[in-house]
């Protein structure tokens, strides 16, 4: 590996831990966000996504996917989430095209204490494999880094969105896309290619599939996969007892997106015995789908091996403490009428959402709050109401024990609402907002408890 200079590993120096997040999905709230590959390293999770950034006048492709950096983000509770700031640039590689902002999909993985990041983009030299993508690597020794990429791309790929595996035998494989599927041997070095590639045929003929995953369990390899059919992706998979197939194709891990957004891309990891899909949506670039972020919700296996569906969720993964501001716009569940979700300022869409509860018994419901064992004695709710209102709180359902009843005064603008709690109750519970009064209107930032 070629010695780099210093300069190329300084932003992560300088960067790290710059942003913690304790939200639900997306999970990460201050920055664009695609292409999750998520990997446990020790007893973190560590999520390495792409980074869409909008492209404005000489700087990336109008309306078209525009990134120039990698981040990576790590957590040990899937709900407080750690920037440690850029970790790759474009024009910090070597055999990158300059200003090319395609710096797409990645991967990383861990190898006997190294950890190898794969990434694709445009090369400079273009004299091997034509008009396209190539695929490099950059190596550090912690998986938040600093990564010093090699000189030059993998010889003899061409494509999109690479993914490594390593079985149990030790061997090491790498996936990419690019009009189909291919997969090849690595080299013990994690450089290079061992075998020839083979074009994984056996998947869907009609309509583009990118973004392979490969992940075994039991015994089964399964190749997961974005396909567009029609006009928007779906998550599927296939399964086969070898890594470079054949394959079985076995149907959806995930439906096409109600919303719209025609790219979905994802991985899939085990953490503390429960199985999680990370994948994107545009939560916060809803008119424009190439301005993405990152999701995760949890996966789970019939008894036979075959993946049940995923219903994406706003609530997402994880515990929520209620000492923590509690984002119930990220809901459970929600009744039918009288309640909504909105941005708090469209304008700056990464300042949030909001709940708009604008009739009588409207409600909203939030789950998994950890209550802890020491009693709580208030709750602040962040609200704003033109008429005025009175909600709610219970825990354990709409029908569920009171525990607090917080009178919101006629304000246009954002107040903090503290009154004390009436009951307690400890340990893990869901938790419903509900607005009383007829012909009033009340929106909540958050709810959080002392």
């Amino acid at each position: 590996m070629k010695k780099q200079k210093l300069h190329w590993i300084l932003p992560s120096i300088f960067m790290c831990f710059s942003f913690i997040g304790n939200a639900q999905n997306p999970i990460i709230r201050d920055q664009y966000s695609a292409d999750p590959s998520a990997r446990v390293f020790g007893d973190r999770v560590y999520v390495y996504p792409s980074h869409d950034i909008l492209a404005t006048e000489g700087k990336g492709r109008k309306d078209w996917f525009c990134m120039e950096d990698y981040h990576v983000f790590s957590s040990d509770n899937l709900v407080d989430w750690t920037d440690h700031g850029m970790i790759i640039q474009q024009n910090k590689v070597e055999w990158v095209r300059p200003e090319s902002y395609s710096m797409w999909a990645p991967d990383c993985i861990e190898r006997n204490g190294k950890y190898y990041f794969y990434f694709p983009s445009i090369p400079k030299d273009t004299t091997s494999i034509g008009r396209g993508f190539t695929i490099g690597v950059a190596v550090a020794d912690k998986p938040s880094g600093p990564f010093i990429p090699e000189s030059n791309p993998i010889k003899g790929v061409k494509g999109i969105d690479p993914n490594v595996f390593i079985d149990k035998d030790g061997q090491a494989y790498l996936y990419w896309s690019g009009g189909n599927i291919f997969g090849a041997k690595l080299k013990e070095n994690m450089l290079e290619l061992d075998s020839e590639v083979k074009t994984l045929g056996d998947l869907p003929s009609k309509g583009l599939k990118e973004g392979p995953y490969v992940f075994e369990r039991n015994g089964i390899y399964y190749m997961t996969y974005p396909h567009v059919e029609n006009k928007i992706e779906r998550l599927e998979y296939a399964i086969s007892d070898n890594p470079l197939g054949p394959f079985k194709v076995m149907g959806a891990i995930m439906d096409e997106s109600p919303t719209g957004c025609w790219t979905n891309h994802h991985s899939i990891i085990e953490f503390k015995n429960q199985w999680y899909l990370f994948y994107h949506h545009n939560d916060y670039s809803p008119t424009f789908d190439k301005a993405r972020s990152v999701r995760a919700d949890f996966l789970s296996f019939n008894a036979d091996g075959t993946i049940k569906k995923v219903i994406p969720t706003l609530r997402g993964i994880g515990v929520t403490s209620a000492a923590k501001e509690i984002q119930i716009d990220r809901y459970s569940n929600i009744s039918e009428k009288g309640a909504s979700i909105a941005f708090v300022d469209a304008a700056d869409t990464f300042k949030g959402w909001k709940t708009v509860l604008s009739q009588s018994n409207a409600w909203i419901e939030y789950n998994t709050v950890d209550f802890g064992k020491k009693r709580l004695k208030s709750v602040t709710v962040k609200a704003l109401s033109a008429t005025g209102g009175t909600l709610q709180i219970r825990t354990n359902g709409i029908n569920g024990t009171v525990i607090a009843e917080v009178k919101i005064p006629v304000s246009t603008v954002w107040q903090n609402i503290k009154v004390p709690t009436k009951k307690f109750e400890a340990g893990i519970q869901n938790l419903s907002v509900i607005l009383l009064e007829n012909d009033k209107q009340v929106e909540v930032d958050w709810i959080s408890f002392k």
